[in-house]
């Protein structure tokens, strides 16, 4: 039963709970964990009405939004580790008919996402009935990137994305850049509502092998350089994580979308016989960092020629790919007098 459950941590605005009831954190927060007796910690979230509003803003094709979806959870689950105020990063350059996704936390809480497509190779591929992450991307890379701040070097590590899916390309990551032991899980799925409307959701799960003796979690060394893994990830063979592999391994993706099943009920089914501990859900937001002062800073670093072919109608108009909000900006601003 869930009521056999450890929750601790510190709710931001406490409420009394009722004698044997557990908070749950619901759509759109992510769920930390830590099941000790495996040393293992982690991180598991649920993505709801947020999700569908970054979805929904731009009418993507389903397979390009499910592909979003996917870059968006593995975003949150990543991002929401940051002890810092900064910022972590996905992004996908290839050659398929998605040739770019996007999708960026900013510390605390905030995500934001986006895709570029050709639409006419994308219904082509539906047509055909594939449209699977494989057919959709091509060949490319997947870069991750953590930022820290103007002042700080950034972190980023590449992968190859050359017939592997987003899933295992963050396992590889995990393998040549942290060389944590580590394993996840992806899910994207559409619900049916009330009235018939259709809203997606999608959900993830991380799991890290962080045993305090470092020969434990040590894995074998690695061929080659970054991005050319193409081999099934080796784990290291401590039974601990071992039976972790075999317990994530049993996930349904059903299991990680469910509303009714939550972060925490699907946690407990996975590490009650050993013991889980969950902490308070991480809100995640939909807000984009873009503003009139930053499209501003943009538009300074122009030359007087890039200006002058920005305008239409006597002004530049400038859209943020992200959340669709438009700028209007006077070019007087950024032209000489003379002009």
């Amino acid at each position: 039963m869930l009521e056999s459950m450890t929750v601790t941590g510190h709710e931001a605005k406490p409420r009394e709970k009722k004698l044997g009831e557990f908070g749950h954190a619901g759509d759109d927060h992510v769920v930390p964990f830590e099941v000790a007796a495996l040393d293992v910690r982690g991180r598991a979230v649920q993505l709801g009405a947020m999700l569908d509003t970054i979805l929904s803003r731009h009418a993507y094709p389903e397979p390009v939004a499910r592909l979003l979806a996917q870059a968006g959870v593995l975003t949150v689950l990543l991002g929401t580790s940051l002890k810092f105020q900064g910022k972590f990063i996905l992004q996908t350059r290839t050659d398929g008919p998605v040739d770019m996704l996007v999708a960026d936390f900013s510390t605390p809480d905030a995500l934001r996402a986006y895709a570029r497509f050709d639409a006419d190779k994308v219904a082509a591929l539906e047509a055909e009935g594939r449209t699977d992450d494989i057919a959709l991307l091509g060949s490319g890379v997947l870069a991750l990137t953590i930022d820290q701040g103007a002042h700080m070097q950034r972190y980023q590590g590449i992968v190859q994305l050359d017939g592997i899916s987003l899933e295992e390309a963050a396992r590889v990551y995990f393998r040549q850049s942290e060389q944590i032991p580590t394993d996840l899980r992806l899910a994207v799925a559409k619900q049916v509502v009330a009235g018939g409307a259709e809203q997606w959701r999608a959900g993830g799960l991380l799991a890290q092998f962080l045993p305090q003796a470092p020969e434990r979690m040590r894995m074998p060394d690695l061929n080659g350089g970054d991005g050319d893994e193409t081999e099934p990830s080796h784990h290291p063979q401590d039974d601990a994580w071992q039976e972790l592999l075999a317990l994530v391994g049993t996930i349904e993706p059903a299991e990680l979308i469910d509303p009714t099943v939550g972060a925490e009920r699907l946690l407990y089914r996975l590490f009650h016989e050993h013991g889980v501990r969950v902490f308070d859900g991480v809100e995640v937001t939909d807000r984009c960092s873009c503003s009139q002062a930053r499209i501003k800073g943009m538009l300074d670093g122009f030359t007087a020629e890039e200006v002058r072919d920005s305008i239409e109608d006597g002004r530049i108009r400038v859209e943020c790919q992200f959340c669709s909000k438009a700028y209007e900006f006077d070019p007087a601003e950024f032209l000489p007098a003379a002009d």
